[in-house]
């Protein structure tokens, strides 16, 4: 009997083991061509995913915001974010370190200097810092407990009036989300963006309540 097939390597892992193949691509965003390169163990390796697409068409990124792009894969959120935040901060974070590698590297192959890398899960790298956006594409196939994990941590690292903005589809179990950040949010949410089996949901965090 031959040796068993190794288990399918998945792209919320701090050091993939699939050897390396760059592909490189780029977009439109707000009139400017961004190029980016990617590689296997991370997620979109093959380019752009339509999820992705259509958070970034969906967000609305102030001037001046502090933003979180949480799980940023190789940057394209980030990077996006930045562009359109040239007087604000951008956080990047992903618990892959192959793709932060590659963030950094495309932060840097799109001339942005606003915004920097950091390696860990979730929210660990940024503990103690609020923003006033949070963007998302979250790790759907890692499990419902770390997802909700993910919705739940948001809220203590928004500003007030700060916005969670994530994309899912479906099949990923988006309107489970949806209702579930309905029932616990404190704050409207809204759906900014649908297409193709997505959807984009923005979560605003109210005013805090203080005792008197």
């Amino acid at each position: 009997m031959g040796s068993e097939e190794p288990a399918p390597e998945h792209y919320f892992t701090a050091r993939p083991r699939s050897p390396s193949r760059r592909r490189s691509f780029r977009f439109l965003y707000r009139g400017q061509i961004l190029i980016f390169e990617s590689d296997r163990g991370i997620f979109g390796a093959e380019g752009l995913d339509p999820g992705t697409a259509l958070l970034i068409e969906s967000m609305t990124v102030g001037a001046s915001d502090r933003v979180l792009d949480l799980g940023c894969g190789w940057g394209a959120v980030g990077v996006a974010a930045a562009k359109a935040a040239p007087g604000g901060r951008v956080v990047l974070t992903d618990v892959n370190r192959r793709a932060a590698h590659l963030a950094r590297s495309n932060l840097r192959r799109n001339g942005v200097g606003n915004a920097e890398v950091r390696v860990g899960s979730l929210f660990e790298p940024v503990a103690g810092e609020t923003f006033d956006l949070i963007a998302t594409n979250p790790p759907y196939h890692a499990g419902r407990p770390l997802v909700l994990a993910l919705l739940a941590g948001a809220r203590t690292h928004l500003a007030e009036g700060g916005r969670l903005v994530v994309v899912g589809k479906g099949s990923q179990g988006i309107r489970f989300y949806q209702s579930w950040l309905e029932e616990h949010w404190d704050g409207p949410v809204e759906v900014v963006g649908r297409r193709s089996g997505y959807r984009v949901l923005e979560a605003r965090r109210g005013p805090m309540i203080r005792n008197e």
